[in-house]
């Protein structure tokens, strides 16, 4: 396909050949060879399973003939048994409820303590997780992606000392799922000299001062 596309193409084309992860030495030599031989400008191969964290990745089954990949989450049971956290925010202390049901994690709440924050964005952010927690997604995967998320106001609270040891609701939410899988939250101890007191990077010497990815920086 790619050949006979690349014939009418004046621009370079390449196609990633997807192979599984069962593929051989010989199989990723064949691709490059045809590729060769039908005159592809480039070709990529890539065998599943190569890299953590992938885009796209075959579903396995759950138990109890539960199905991953399947379109929908496990039904939510009537009754589900949990532990709620306490965060310190710039704008109020948020609670967050992570429960479980007979198949792990099921479902997760967030709420602020008072009025203000963004009240909507945390519960579309525990709406889709909890609809990923059923549907098999590992919690794993899902605090990579929440941890580390800052918003302004808890920055803010952050750098006047205030008593607040996360970056945002998000990030309080992938520390909440962090406690409740039983492993100690990567929360606790932010403000190390090396560390960044904004995202918890850590910080590299740069011209005299400590600086991290994020801008923050201070004289060393």
């Amino acid at each position: 396909m790619q050949a006979a596309l690349q014939e009418r193409t004046d621009n370079a084309v390449s196609k990633t050949a997807n192979l599984p992860a069962d593929a051989t030495v010989a199989d990723v030599d064949r691709v490059f060879r045809l590729a060769f031989e039908l005159g592809c400008k480039g070709t990529t191969v890539y065998r599943d399973g190569s890299r953590p964290g992938q885009t796209f990745s075959k579903a396995s089954g759950m138990e109890d003939g539960l199905q991953l990949g399947a379109g929908s989450p496990r039904p939510r049971t009537r009754v589900t048994a949990g532990k709620t956290f306490k965060f310190r925010m710039g704008c109020g202390s948020l609670f967050v409820t992570v429960n479980q049901d007979a198949h792990g994690l099921c479902e997760v709440f967030a709420n602020l303590g008072k009025a203000g924050g963004c009240p909507s964005q945390s519960e579309a952010t525990c709406r889709a997780i909890s609809v990923a927690l059923r549907s098999g997604v590992e919690p794993r995967e899902l605090i990579e992606q929440l941890r580390g998320i800052r918003c302004l106001s808890t920055a803010r609270a952050r750098k006047n000392g205030d008593d607040v040891n996360v970056l945002s609701c998000p990030d309080a939410i992938a520390r909440a799922i962090e406690e409740a899988m039983g492993e100690p939250a990567q929360a606790a101890t932010i403000a190390r000299e090396n560390t960044c007191p904004d995202c918890g990077k850590r910080l590299r010497r740069q011209e005299g001062r400590l600086v991290c990815t994020c801008g923050f920086s201070r004289c060393s």
